[in-house]
């Protein structure tokens, strides 16, 4: 993990989940962390306790579906370090539900985020990494980007625009020096797992069938040693594999598992009209 060592990484959605546990992982491993966060005290407290081991790290307040803040932070970042090596696209949020049950304003917030936000996050960042001829962008989808997910139908349609942003930008940055990585984890124990408002199901009846999820510590540690190696695409945990290879193998099979994933949903958590 010498990759990181002194380089400068923006890492969004810092604060919590898997983007503190990169940041933190970063920063052992001697990198200069920006943890950027909309919520500024958490982000603040993680950079803390990254300098209280050492470390060498500062938090930033960040709403990444504001692409004029999202520029700021990192020309401000560039303008003090002189450069940025990574940015780690990790801020996201789920509203879950099926389409007959999620509102406009649902899938706008979602989109605005988990989507919009990776597209202002490279915006910001991916010009200056072609002048320095030097850089890593690392944007966070999901197993949801890469398999049917029914019952999460906003956040699937971002994930899967982060995936195909993610190896569209690849191509086009490889010969101009900038590396682009997307990761696609499974069930992670984070709180957007736990945390995240289910429509037209009963919460916690839906979250009694998640399989036992991995940790954000255990995660990170798998992110970072594929990004060092400079993996195009990182799918995390073996059940997420498991599923990706079988859409990729039969895409067909893959829809109607996730058709047989839908209705053990309905039976146990529905609670509008079914």
């Amino acid at each position: 993990m010498s990759t990181f060592r002194d380089k400068i990484a923006i890492v969004t959605g810092g604060a919590s989940g898997i983007g503190r546990a990169v940041c933190e992982a970063l920063g052992k491993h001697g990198a200069v962390v920006v943890v950027a966060d909309i919520d500024a005290v958490r982000a603040e407290a993680v950079a803390r306790g990254i300098r209280s081991r050492s470390g060498r790290a500062q938090s930033r307040a960040l709403d990444v579906s504001d692409a004029t803040a999202f520029q700021k932070l990192v020309d401000d970042a560039a303008a003090e370090h002189g450069r940025l090596d990574y940015l780690f696209n990790n801020a996201g949020i789920a509203i879950a539900g099926e389409e007959r049950d999620v509102s406009l304003d649902d899938w706008n917030k979602v989109l605005d985020v988990d989507l919009h936000g990776v597209v202002h996050g490279v915006r910001a960042a991916y010009a200056l990494m072609v002048r320095q001829g030097s850089g890593h962008i690392v944007n966070t989808a999901s197993l949801a980007g890469l398999v049917p997910a029914p019952g999460e139908i906003s956040y699937t349609t971002a994930k899967y625009g982060v995936v195909g942003l993610s190896h569209a930008l690849r191509a086009e940055g490889t010969r101009l020096g900038v590396k682009v990585t997307v990761v696609c984890p499974g069930f992670i124990d984070t709180p957007i797992l736990v945390n995240s408002p289910i429509r037209g199901a009963d919460a916690e009846r839906l979250r009694s069938l998640i399989p036992k999820a991995m940790s954000p510590e255990r995660c990170a540690r798998i992110i970072l040693r594929g990004v060092a190696r400079n993996r195009s695409t990182i799918v995390i945990t073996g059940l997420a594999k498991a599923l990706w290879w079988l859409a990729r193998a039969n895409p067909d099979a893959a829809i109607w598992v996730a058709g047989q994933v839908l209705d053990r949903m309905r039976k146990v958590g529905r609670t509008a009209d079914r």
